[in-house]
């Protein structure tokens, strides 16, 4: 940069460094906001039992800034597993988000599904999973709540619909393993974060607290339904997906979803 002999006065070179700090411009510049606050602009739904694009009875919808799953329009659950996704597949990421539970419960879901939800993620496209598809070939990162009785509950899980991880050195095929995050009562925000370096290591936090490492995110295990089976390779790693918002009969709000690209 040339460096003029013009003598600047000292607020106006205070405020030049400000702006060009490296902290904020290698920082602040990098992350990139996937909600815009108003509407579901890039986002695409899918829904059990529903084609592509019918975000059925509102469930996915904003309101005061926020992404509610709201199921003030629903007479009953009827396995309708909803997700919501991002427009584009990522591959290494750090993602960050705040979630909280609302007090809508539909009694028909499954019994596991209370104060549980999740955020998808090496998810295959939207546009492959079939009508009939319960859940999307992907990696969970699972929210639980405090069921208030008494007993843990940790959040930031994994769980594996159609595939497997690495856990401690060795392949785990159970279909979710726990965290190490404390249990946090239903109506609270809290913040998740999601560190994924391809089909490498994927770090799990909570409000700031790594919780869960696992490594080799990749096709296997079981659980999911109706799925097209040409795409389901066992073994086949994960070096990249979709990210997507869960509904599985509870309500749940999402607010500050932003993401940061890694090398």
């Amino acid at each position: 940069m040339k460096i003029s002999n013009k003598i600047i006065p000292l607020s106006a070179a205070l405020a030049l460094v400000a702006c060009t700090s490296p902290s904020q411009t290698a920082d602040d510049g990098q992350w990139q906001s996937l909600f815009n606050g108003k509407n579901l602009d890039g986002w695409i739904a899918k829904f059990h039992h529903h084609e592509m694009g019918d975000n059925y009875a509102e469930t996915f919808r904003v309101v005061d800034g926020v992404i509610q799953v709201n199921y003030d329009n629903y007479d009953g659950f009827g396995e309708r597993f909803g997700h919501l996704f991002y427009k584009e597949p990522f591959s290494s990421y750090h993602l960050k988000f705040e979630y909280r539970f609302t007090d809508q419960w539909l009694e028909d879901a499954p019994s596991y599904a209370y104060r549980n939800s999740g955020i998808m993620f090496h998810s295959q496209a939207p546009e492959t999973i079939l009508k009939e598809q319960d859940w999307p070939i992907s990696v969970e990162y699972q929210m639980l709540a405090d069921r208030d009785d008494g007993k843990p509950r940790p959040t930031g899980n994994m769980c594996s619909p159609g595939t497997d991880v690495v856990y401690q050195g060795e392949l785990d095929d159970r279909h979710c393993i726990n965290s190490s995050s404390d249990t946090y009562a239903w109506n609270e925000w809290v913040e998740g974060e999601l560190i994924v370096h391809g089909d490498s290591k994927v770090i799990h936090k909570v409000n700031g607290e790594t919780v869960l490492e696992y490594t080799q995110p990749q096709m296997g295990g079981g659980v999911i339904n109706g799925y097209d089976p040409d795409l389901w390779v066992p073994g086949k790693p994960l070096t990249e997906g979709y990210i997507a918002l869960q509904a599985e009969g509870h309500g749940i709000e999402f607010r500050n979803i932003r993401i940061k690209t890694l090398e």
